[in-house]
């Protein structure tokens, strides 16, 4: 089920690209109103979801980077051994993959990750993202869903 890590790919070059964007049309903390409920914000965020450890003191970087890489190769190698018929479970990890390598980038090369998407309502703030994340959270939902269906016949075993 290798040939799914096209969508790995796919999901590290549009992030790479709106990041791009984001940080050459955008001005930190300076909102642009897209909808109603929607904005473009850049944020630099030096932790992990929802900004955890982001005021760790540096050491976050490199300690989020390793496990990401860790978390890669383990989803790598769980693709490899995937069966013909669990596409799901192929998609979902192809999607965590590409939205885990796409955020270690941005460690690697700004020892931050770049976050501009801000959705929010009646004044609450879901906290700032980016496709990255955007790709591993629908990654997550898409493999404890097919985790939760039974097998379908000739899906079961090693």
């Amino acid at each position: 089920m290798l040939k799914w890590l096209w969508l790995s790919f796919g999901v590290i070059v549009l992030d790479q690209i709106t990041k791009r964007i984001a940080e050459y049309q955008l001005v930190q903390f300076a909102p642009m109103e897209i909808l109603p409920f929607l904005n473009f914000a850049l944020v630099y965020n030096q932790g992990a979801a929802f900004s955890f450890l982001s005021d760790a003191g540096g050491w976050q970087r490199w300690f989020f980077t390793a496990l990401a890489l860790l978390v890669s190769a383990i989803i790598i190698w769980w693709l490899y051994r995937l069966k013909r018929g669990e596409t799901g479970t192929a998609i979902s990890l192809a999607l965590i993959l590409g939205g885990a390598i796409g955020n270690v980038i941005d460690r690697i090369l700004h020892g931050h990750v770049i976050d501009f998407i801000d959705v929010h309502y009646a004044g609450y703030h879901w906290p700032t993202f980016n496709i990255a994340d955007s790709a591993i959270t629908i990654g997550a939902v898409i493999l404890i869903a097919t985790s939760l269906m039974p097998a379908r016949p000739g899906t079961q075993g090693t």
